[in-house]
């Protein structure tokens, strides 16, 4: 079952985060707590949330710090984050807001109208477009504003532009729910191996259905690359049946019977500052693609000839 999103509560009064837990799981969220700081900005780094509910007073770091660091890392800082605290104070609430939260709310609070404001800061960042409702991810505009401030750096860096191969078979033949999950799903992983190989100032982004992009500043991107191509094939066997996942393919009926498409695999290009130098975003997307095409051929090339060679 879809859900509305994925909440991260971060406080450490432990009788509000169970209260926050059982509304917001009741109303159809998935919901994460922490207790800590520090325990809030890694949860946070590793998968994408929906919209962080956040105290500013913590054992070993203030809220407003947590934010400050949320808003500065390019994987966190579009979630929207919402203020909940004691304290009252007008200088503290522009100090939270200047940091770039999206409300904040005073203790104590009326559980139903913290509802609301979660589900209008949600519904905001969804329907200005910068965000995909589905895997929380920067898109459009947010992805090629980050392009072009890259372009401005000295610092090397890879940009990986990944498609998942048979999605559209996989959304026909599992319907649109399985499809909505398989997107979650994805961009959850790459988050883990972004947070595992990766670097505090790597970028993910979902330009659309189908289509992810990562840009890092790993010095083994290719080591990275590899993780993506190898954790998926793994990991999206669990979405399909289990006669499908036994056999490796899906049957799909046409005119002339039933006809084999392979199960979803994740179709990867590269490019990187180390062999180019780009004059403008188009650039980047274009040679990153072209080199996803040209690898998909040769994949597609070689097993075609190991298939015939078992004749």
């Amino acid at each position: 079952m879809a859900t509305k999103g994925r909440i991260l509560i971060v406080d450490d009064d432990t009788d509000i985060q169970f209260m926050l837990k059982f509304y917001f799981t009741g109303v159809g969220y998935e919901v994460e707590t922490a207790d800590h700081g520090r325990d809030a900005i890694a949860l946070a780094r590793r998968q994408p949330h929906s919209l962080i509910i956040l105290d500013i007073m913590l054992p070993d770091m203030d809220g407003f710090e947590v934010c400050r660091e949320l808003r500065t890392n390019n994987r966190t800082k579009y979630i929207p984050i919402i203020f909940l605290t004691q304290r009252d104070e007008r200088s503290d609430r522009l100090n939270g807001l200047e940091l770039g939260a999206d409300d904040y709310v005073t203790k104590p609070f009326d559980v139903d109208e913290l509802g609301l404001r979660v589900g209008n800061a949600i519904q905001s960042a969804n329907q200005i477009g910068e965000i995909d409702p589905r895997s929380k991810l920067p898109t459009g505009r947010l992805i090629e504003d980050y392009l072009r401030g890259l372009m401005r750096q000295a610092r090397p860096w890879t940009y990986i532009d990944g498609k998942i191969n048979n999605f559209d078979t996989f959304a026909d033949v599992y319907s649109f729910v399985a499809a909505d999950e398989l997107i979650r799903f994805t961009a959850m992983l790459l988050a883990e191996i972004i947070e595992q190989f990766g670097t505090p100032d790597d970028f993910i982004g979902h330009p659309g259905r189908d289509n992810f992009v990562v840009v890092t500043h790993a010095a083994d991107a290719k080591r990275l690359q590899e993780e993506i191509e190898n954790r998926f094939a793994s990991g999206v066997k669990q979405h399909y049946s289990f006669i499908d996942r036994e056999r490796g393919y899906v049957l799909v009926p046409d005119s002339s019977g039933d006809r084999r498409v392979e199960l979803m695999s994740m179709a990867i290009g590269t490019v990187s500052t180390t062999t180019h130098r780009f004059s403008d975003i188009r650039e980047i997307t274009e040679l990153a693609a072209e080199d996803r095409r040209r690898r998909a051929a040769g994949i597609i090339e070689n097993e075609s000839t190991r298939f015939r060679s078992t004749w």
